[in-house]
C-alpha cells in the first residue's frame, strides 16, 4: 500500500513594478509576453506551451528540468484553467502540477493588480494542497518569487 501525504499551505507574495497595471496585466494575458518570462527559463527546457486567456480558457506548460535543478531530467506539466478575469485588476486560476505524469499539487492562485502613484503592486495569493513527491510550499514560493523577478527584468522593466 502507498503512503499518501497531503500538505495544505497558503502564501502571499507582494511585488512592486514600475509600470501601469494595464502593462503588468498584459504580461499575464498576452501569450507572447507570458511565454517570455514563464515558459522560457534557465531551469528547464520548454517542450510545449499554450495560453488561451479567457474565463474557462487553459494554459499548459510542459518542460524537462535541467541538470542545475533538484529534479534534473523530470518532466513537469503545469495545467491551469482561468476562473475569473477582471482586466487590469484581477486574475484567478486553478493549477495542477504533474511530475512524470503524476499529480503533485493542486492550487488556486489569485493575482491582484493594485495601482500606485508610481506603478503597480502585484499581490499573488497561492492556496494549495501538495501531495507525496511534490516540491512543497517553500520551494513553490521560491519558484513564484523567481518567476516574478524574471517578469520584472524581461517584460516589465524596473
Amino acid at each position: 500500500m502507498t503512503d499518501f501525504e497531503t500538505t495544505h499551505d497558503t502564501f502571499t507574495i507582494h511585488k512592486t513594478y514600475d509600470c501601469a497595471p494595464s502593462r503588468l496585466f498584459a504580461a499575464f494575458s498576452d501569450p507572447s509576453l507570458k511565454k517570455e518570462w514563464f515558459a522560457e527559463s534557465p531551469a528547464y527546457e520548454a517542450l510545449e506551451y499554450d495560453l488561451d486567456f479567457k474565463p474557462g480558457g487553459k494554459e499548459v506548460l510542459t518542460a524537462k528540468m535541467l541538470p542545475s535543478t533538484p529534479v534534473a531530467g523530470a518532466v513537469l506539466r503545469w495545467t491551469s484553467e482561468y476562473g475569473a478575469i477582471e482586466p487590469d485588476a484581477r486574475i484567478v486560476f486553478h493549477q495542477n502540477v504533474e511530475m512524470n505524469d503524476r499529480c503533485i499539487s493542486c492550487a488556486v492562485i489569485t493575482l491582484e493588480f493594485l495601482p500606485t502613484q508610481s506603478g503597480c503592486d502585484l499581490k499573488l495569493t497561492h492556496q494549495a494542497v501538495f501531495f507525496e513527491g511534490s516540491d512543497g510550499p517553500e520551494v513553490r514560493k521560491m519558484g513564484w518569487e523567481a518567476l516574478l523577478t524574471s517578469l520584472e527584468s524581461t517584460t516589465v522593466g524596473s
